[in-house]
């Protein structure tokens, strides 16, 4: 059984890297590995009714996630709606790539820790897209967005979903982590920027502005309440978990409810014709459907994998086979860009305890450096990947060829930067 469900998750994977040659969407590619899988599952195994508690069990969890995922691009396609954007764009105002790039690489990794790299990564592409007009451009830009996102995540406790599990479970502290972790990660993100650096060359292309009837349907004074409403509220969501202890989508509904409130308010004396495009309902509308169906499809799969308890074993071997845990630690980091880094960080909360590794202990900051900038290496390694892929239809392989070598990189640099400080102090 075990076999046969690796089996279709690895064509499926296969699949999804050759989206463009088969000519089959990635998310009905995904959606199909997901189903087959638990499938297979439940056919084949013993206790059918614990197989599918155990699916509902899973689903709680990635609806947690999907929400989320729904709630922040609404609120997104909302504050690009009302051209919110340009209260950064404006002031952005080189077109020389190499400064465009460290630009949009530092904020992507400050707000990554301020908010989260998912949330960072919908928010910087559809920035890119009103900075950077010619794709092939826009791509390369993306790349180090989901790298800058991902580095930016792992040094705070709410930057990345396993960071926050540490953190949550008790393993790592909220102080230690920023500490142990800045150096490694700020070295994660420089060595591919200043490598690709050298590689750019020129200036980038602006967007031509079709001139329309936007300045009469919105008022300066509207675009800036709702850029910064929608950017306050994103910033809250960590700090609404931190409150309430409620999951972060939570805190993401609540704030596109009060946004939903809101613009009907500031817009509830227009015309109809002129209200309609800048509504949330209109929004929802516009957000990408497909990409969350194909995150749908890729956790499900990877559940499946969970629930059949082949993580934990794999974790269990190396454990027993290696022993050494700068070796075993970046193994778990690169297995998170195949395989999502939650079910490995949870396998690896199982398997060290606090007994034998107490809170702070060297284990715990390591593994949430390499779980958190590992998933950079394949673009479905990270929620931020796949949320780019998705919203820029991204090829597999085009981010296998371009961006994958600066990620592994940027990634054993950081390792290195972190085994070394430890050493030192």
């Amino acid at each position: 059984m075990n076999i046969l469900i690796i089996s279709i998750f690895i064509i499926g994977f296969i699949l999804i890297a050759f989206e463009h040659a088969i000519k089959i969407n990635k998310s009905a590619t995904a959606l199909l590995t997901g189903v087959l899988c638990w499938s297979v599952l439940i056919l084949m195994g013993d206790n059918k009714l614990a197989i599918a508690e155990e699916l509902t069990k899973h689903l709680g969890n990635l609806s947690g996630i999907l929400f989320f995922l729904m709630g922040a691009m609404t609120i997104v396609e909302l504050i690009d709606a009302h051209d919110g954007f340009d209260v950064i764009t404006s002031r952005i105002t080189t077109t020389e790539k190499r400064k465009l790039l460290w630009i949009i690489c530092f904020i992507t990794f400050f707000l990554s820790a301020a908010l989260d790299n998912l949330t960072t990564a919908i928010v910087m592409v559809s920035l890119l897209r009103k900075l950077i007009d010619d794709k092939k451009d826009r791509l390369i830009f993306i790349g180090m967005v989901i790298i800058a996102a991902n580095a930016g995540g792992a040094w705070s406790p709410v930057g990345d979903v396993t960071t926050t599990m540490l953190w949550i479970g008790g393993q790592i502290t909220a102080q230690n982590i920023v500490v142990k972790l800045f150096i490694p990660s700020v070295v994660c993100l420089l060595v591919p920027l200043f490598i690709l650096s050298l590689k750019l060359k020129g200036d980038v292309v602006r967007p031509v502005i079709i001139e329309n009837d936007f300045k009469n349907r919105t008022t300066a004074s509207e675009r800036n309440t709702v850029f910064f409403l929608g950017l306050g509220a994103l910033i809250f969501v960590p700090i609404f978990k931190t409150i309430t202890h409620l999951p972060p989508f939570m805190g993401v509904l609540l704030d596109l409810a009060i946004l939903w409130v809101v613009t009907e308010l500031i817009h509830s004396t227009k015309e109809t014709e002129n209200k309609d495009p800048l509504s949330v309902v209109r929004a929802l509308q516009r957000i990408d459907v497909p990409s969350i169906l194909f995150f749908l499809g890729i956790l499900i799969a990877i559940a499946a994998l969970e629930s059949t308890g082949m993580l934990v074993q794999f974790a269990t071997v190396m454990n027993n086979k290696i022993g050494n845990l700068n070796i075993i630690v970046p193994c778990i980091g690169l297995l998170s860009a195949v395989i999502d880094n939650v079910p490995l960080v949870a396998a690896s909360m199982g398997m060290y305890n606090l007994t034998s590794y107490p809170t702070d202990s060297y284990i715990w900051e390591f593994l949430a450096y390499c779980s958190g900038t590992g998933g950079s290496i394949l673009i479905i390694g990270s929620a931020a990947g796949v949320a780019a892929m998705g919203m820029e239809k991204i090829n597999f392989i085009w981010y296998l060829k371009k961006i994958a070598w600066l990620a592994i990189l940027g990634y054993f640099a950081g390792a290195l930067c972190y085994i070394v400080l430890e050493n030192i102090f």
